[in-house]
């Protein structure tokens, strides 16, 4: 599985945690409402002349105590994951309590409070692995801890003449049997990992603590254990005008933005594009998330570096853009003297992140043709999946074509203008810190537009409709790519963990503000010139074979958790049918 897909699969997993509510007060009221419903069906089936407008504010009283008292024990004191887990703990109580009553009813026996009492214990059980693996306590305080709201509530319940329901040897072997199975699952869970992932329950606790809470600490953390330095290749097209003013570059790193906000480098094209005075288009490159940074020092310690870039060759003349389709595969090529800039995409088709063996093949293609250099950037406009042999043929003959041509373009004199959307306020979910920019090339009478967004890829089809929407009004838009950013994700309830551009922002409104943007870059065309500038950091990574680990420790506690569960709905049934 490649580190895309493993990704794509940790997202996968988190989807499982967009069952809590999305605001604890949800889960307060929750909670309350379902003591409340336990203790009337108590009450009402199986305590006879008791006062109930006695005993119902008190287990609302001692509910809302723990909840609070539980909050003071879990890692980080989250008030919220208690309420969390009370309200889903109190749910099962409830299933447990409402199959006692059903079963009786169908098997015509007379209720017992036996099934109050084995709630009570599912309830002390569900505790110990929420406890173990997302509220950061050890095994040995959680088989402690778990029980305290569920017995205090159970106290003020149950009358205290009957509370010898609980050492009734049925009731004692089933309890003991629950909180075995909670026992057990959460010590073997947590060694799914092993012998890269110390602690699965840790890693689980950083990643939530990191999408919820935007605290990368824990997860940079275990991430570094594993990491290795390596130096990084940025290579960057700096346009100026001749008196080296209206400075505006296009970076293309040597680095893959993630692994998800707010961890590492998932926001390192905006960094580059604040470090470059927001005048700036940063490129996805043909890498991969190996190539992710793995902490927020190491971005510190890239973009510092990033300063001490040296200029390779310069010059001031380029080719109009050259278009090259070859079935799904697009390849839009620019020359800048003998360096050429290629853009790739399957748009509207899709495709995961482009394999350093193309970028190999395409640059040896370029080098027989005499290229000083080539330039290639994966446009990331557009939802897919791996790419396939017969795409990758097809890129590299896109290519091969577009390299053809551009040797034959004639050179012209550089003429360009930029703008972003920096000063129109832009707020959306979909779009990232850097916004939209746009590129337009005056060659030969004639203008083209390139247009950049700091996004997390595409929705399939927007780029077209953008691109038929300048067209309608005089533009020619020859390529849109996004910066596949990784930032889009904090907060995001959803199974891809991102928002991929056009998945919340409607693609008229986008059209229209990429119209009014390349309005304003015609506008601001000079003649000028430009500098190819290279650099070389050395930084940590995350390389390869981490995600897969992690994908790997999740994936293994997922399907230990579903064995486990079916044991547990087992013991349950079994314990309907003896009982009775």
């Amino acid at each position: 599985m490649s580190d895309s897909n493993d990704i794509q699969n940790i997202h996968k997993r988190y989807s499982f945690t967009l069952i809590n509510p999305s605001s604890f007060y949800v889960s307060l009221t929750a909670s309350i409402a379902i003591a409340s419903i336990i203790s009337f069906l108590s009450f009402n089936n199986y305590i006879q002349n008791y006062e109930i407008l006695y005993h119902l504010p008190a287990v609302v009283a001692v509910l809302l105590a723990t909840q609070y008292l539980d909050s003071r024990f879990t890692k980080h004191k989250e008030y919220s994951k208690s309420l969390h887990m009370s309200f889903f703990g109190n749910a099962l109580w409830l299933i447990t309590v409402v199959g006692g009553i059903i079963g009786s009813a169908i098997l015509s026996k007379e209720l017992s409070l036996f099934y109050v009492a084995v709630g009570m214990f599912i309830f002390s059980s569900f505790r110990i692995g929420i406890m173990t693996t997302t509220l950061g306590i050890s095994l040995k305080k959680s088989c402690v801890l778990c029980f305290v709201q569920p017995l205090a509530m159970f106290f003020l319940l149950i009358p205290i003449d009957m509370w010898s329901v609980l050492y009734n040897v049925e009731t004692l072997a089933f309890g003991i049997a629950f909180l075995a199975v909670a026992v057990v699952w959460s010590y073997l869970t947590n060694r799914t990992g092993l012998p890269l992932i110390k602690s699965t329950h840790k890693l689980l606790q950083a990643y939530l603590r990191s999408v919820s809470r935007n605290d990368p600490h824990d997860m940079e953390s275990i991430i570094l254990e594993t990491s290795k330095p390596s130096n990084i290749s940025t290579s960057q097209i700096r346009f100026s005008t001749n008196d080296d003013k209206n400075d505006f570059r296009m970076v293309l790193p040597d680095l893959h933005p993630g692994p998800f906000h707010p961890v590492g480098g998932s926001n390192i094209p905006y960094q580059i594009y604040k470090t470059m005075n927001s005048s700036a288009m940063v490129l996805h490159s043909i890498s991969d998330h190996s190539l992710n940074l793995p902490s927020q020092q190491d971005v510190q310690d890239y973009l510092r570096e990033l300063s001490k870039s040296h200029v390779s060759t310069k010059g001031m003349a380029c080719t109009e853009p050259v278009t090259a389709q070859i079935n799904k595969a697009r390849v839009v090529g620019i020359r800048l003297d003998e360096t050429a800039l290629l853009f790739l995409s399957l748009s509207p088709h899709g495709m995961e992140d482009v394999p350093v063996i193309l970028k190999t093949e395409i640059e040896q293609i370029a080098k027989n043709r005499n290229f000083q250099r080539t330039l290639i950037a994966d446009t990331h406009n557009a939802m897919g999946g791996e790419l396939s042999q017969e795409d990758s043929q097809d890129l590299i003959t896109a290519a091969k074509n577009v390299l053809d041509i551009l040797i034959t373009k004639t050179n012209y004199p550089l003429q360009y203008g930029y703008a972003n959307s920096q000063a129109m306020d832009i707020q959306t979910s979909d779009l990232a810190g850097g916004g939209i920019g746009m590129l337009c090339l005056a060659v030969d009478q004639k203008k083209y537009f390139l247009c950049w967004a700091d996004a997390n890829n595409m929705e399939n089809g927007v780029r077209e409709k953008i691109v038929t929407h300048l067209k309608n009004n005089g533009c020619e838009l020859v390529e849109m790519f996004t910066s596949d950013t990784h930032s889009t994700t904090m907060g995001v309830r959803n199974r891809n963990g991102y928002y991929e551009l056009g998945s919340v922002t409607k693609t008229e409104r986008l059209a229209s503000w990429c119209l009014s943007i390349a309005r304003q870059a015609e506008k601001n065309i000079t003649a000028g010139k430009f500098e190819i500038l290279e650099n070389s950091a050395k930084v940590r990574i995350m390389g390869s074979g981490i995600f897969e680990h992690l994908s790997r420790a999740l994936d293994d506690s997922l399907k230990m958790t579903q064995g486990f569960m079916i044991l547990c709905t087992g013991i349950f049934l079994l314990s309907i049918f003896l009982w009775f």
